[in-house]
């Protein structure tokens, strides 16, 4: 197959779904597909593009297995969404120019946020007369409305209209979790909802494996091998509770066996960073390089994982995975009942406590701390449950499987619609 991929971040670009694609891109390549990017140039790291990739609005390269076509991220403030919007649909705009070219696709798959580029997808397979595929990593507008960062009636309506047309003119629609699903499928029409799959995100299963706990990293940092370290390890932004870690440091500052560790960056460091107030148990450090993930992640006894109260149906924590995979335990701070909440309990890998409760979490955390031997069995449960549900080929064999399947009904169809009766949903890690 000849597939087009259209995604915010790739490869070097440390973000977490730059690396997903690039995997996914790499196990389709070696079952003998043939792959076209479309991507933004390098910006996640510091919102701007990095310096080595500057000077081009357009990079174009050809691999052994295809191409990739980098372009302007575009990146604007943060804080302010109009600007956002405009920089989500300047990239977007270029990022479907850039894929038009390349002759007839078997197949086009778009990764949104940014919410745009599902709409530029979806023009991209109509020109290639493919079937289009439109990957849900956050639901958006609603984690925008639900931070209270997207208020004005008008930008909520209009993006609400975008997301809806975008459903209904996707092939098929894949999503991370059943709590994204449900989201979507209560958006469309009932004859679209077979549309909508639970495809997860993979977890490098090679590459990030359990390690001793006493790193480089940890030295670096100053710890001492007998500290335990609490560590938060991802986006610091408007999505997470972080305040959760920081009255958890402020309840156990006496006990100078615990340090509690913020490795990341975002839009919300700098607020994070004033409300530690002088406390000594508490270290910031910045991304580290790819290579160093799987030590960073090994250096954490107890992961955190907190997550805004409502967000779960609408985002799933890409840190999650990863951290089973270390071997590490979890304390989640999240909605029950949703999916990394049942991955915990069906997993036996941690602590799950509802989201914005200092006193839940606290509790739980002192629990994790006081039992160090069940700790090490929760990290080796989870360990398990990644190895059996969420390898890169079960990922990239499941898209291979989706886009045949897509090509085959269209036939005689239009191709960027399901036939009568939808697509069968399949069902991951269950």
């Amino acid at each position: 197959m000849r597939l087009s991929i259209l995604c915010p971040h790739f490869a070097p670009d440390p973000a977490p779904t730059g690396e997903v694609i690039a995997r996914i891109v790499t196990e389709l390549a070696g079952l003998g597909h043939e792959l076209h990017v479309v991507s933004a140039l390098p910006w996640y790291l510091h919102h701007a593009v990095e310096p080595a990739w500057r000077g081009r609005l357009v990079r174009r390269e050809r691999t052994e297995w295809g191409s990739i076509t980098r372009v302007h991220p575009f990146p604007s403030d943060k804080t302010s969404i109009a600007w956002r919007t405009a920089s989500f649909a300047a990239f977007s705009t270029v990022a479907g120019l850039a894929a038009l070219p390349g002759g007839r696709m078997d197949g086009v798959l778009a990764m949104s946020p940014p919410l745009p580029l599902g709409l530029v997808g979806w023009t991209t397979a109509v020109v290639h007369r493919s079937p289009f595929v439109f990957n849900v990593q956050d639901i958006f507008p609603d984690v925008a409305v639900q931070l209270g960062k997207l208020t004005q009636p008008g930008l909520v309506w209009a993006a609400r209209r975008v997301e809806r047309v975008t459903y209904h003119r996707a092939a098929a629609i894949t999503v991370l979790s059943e709590d994204l699903r449900a989201n979507v499928a209560a958006k469309v029409r009932p004859s679209h909802r077979d549309a909508v799959r639970v495809i997860p995100n993979f977890v490098d299963t090679d590459f990030i494996r359990p390690l001793d706990r006493n790193t480089a990293y940890r030295r670096e940092l100053e710890i001492r091998p007998d500290q335990t370290v609490v560590l938060y390890a991802g986006n610091v932004g408007f999505s997470q509770s972080l305040e959760l870690v920081v009255a958890a440091a402020r309840h156990l500052r006496q006990r100078h066996d615990v340090v509690f560790v913020i490795n990341g960056g975002g839009s919300g460091l700098a607020a994070l960073r004033a409300s530690i107030d002088g406390m000594t148990n508490v270290r910031f450090a910045p991304y580290q390089a790819k290579d160093r993930l799987g030590e960073v992640l090994a250096s954490g006894d107890i992961h955190v994982v907190p997550l805004r109260a409502g967000l779960a149906s609408s985002s799933v924590p890409s840190k999650t995975y990863s951290t089973l995979a270390a071997g590490r335990p979890l304390l989640v701070a999240i909605d029950e009942g949703t999916e990394v909440a049942r991955v915990v309990a069906q997993a036996g890998c941690g602590r799950a406590v509802p989201p914005d409760d200092p006193a839940a979490f606290i509790e739980a955390l002192v629990g994790l701390l006081d039992d160090p031997a069940e700790r090490c069995n929760m990290g080796r449960r989870g360990r398990v449950w990644v190895e059996r549900w969420v390898s890169p080929v079960a990922v990239a064999r499941a898209y291979e499987a989706l886009f045949s399947e897509l090509t085959t009904a269209a036939g005689g169809r239009s191709l960027h619609r399901p036939g009568p009766g939808g697509l069968p949903i399949r069902h991951f890690g269950r």
